[in-house]
């Protein structure tokens, strides 16, 4: 059977992938927003240029347009949900992390205490 120690170790671990897959996921919300906004800014400039096909499939461009801004928000939206969802994962890491480290310190007295009585008894026996 596992020890305590062990266990929390393995938790660690899993408690950092699991911060890692949503730092992971907010990096990939926000650049989606930021592309979204960028290729509204865009079609927004090409809509007013003078060359533009913009006189003849003004609909077209303002459908895109209006999709590019929803995209952004959307992916706003996702983004913010994920730092929550990183935020609760780094208190939840940081908490077994806390509990992993008091644990280890708690074995490695025990051991060391262990040992000492083994040192008592090895020095009693000698005599």
């Amino acid at each position: 059977m596992q020890s305590r120690k062990d266990r929390l170790r393995k938790l660690v671990k899993v408690q950092e992938q699991l911060r890692s897959l949503h730092e992971t996921r907010h990096a990939v919300h926000l650049a989606r927003e930021a592309a979204a906004k960028a290729e509204a800014s865009e079609l927004a400039e090409r809509f007013d240029a003078p060359d533009a096909l913009s006189a003849l499939f003004p609909e077209v461009y303002h459908r895109r347009i209006g999709k590019a801004l929803a995209d952004s928000e959307a992916s706003g939206e996702l983004a913010r949900a994920e730092a929550e969802k990183v935020a609760t994962a780094r208190a939840r890491t940081n908490m077994v992390e806390r509990a992993y480290k008091s644990e280890r310190q708690w074995s490695d007295r025990r051991v060391a205490d262990r040992e000492r009585l083994d040192l008592i008894d090895r020095r009693k026996d000698g005599k």
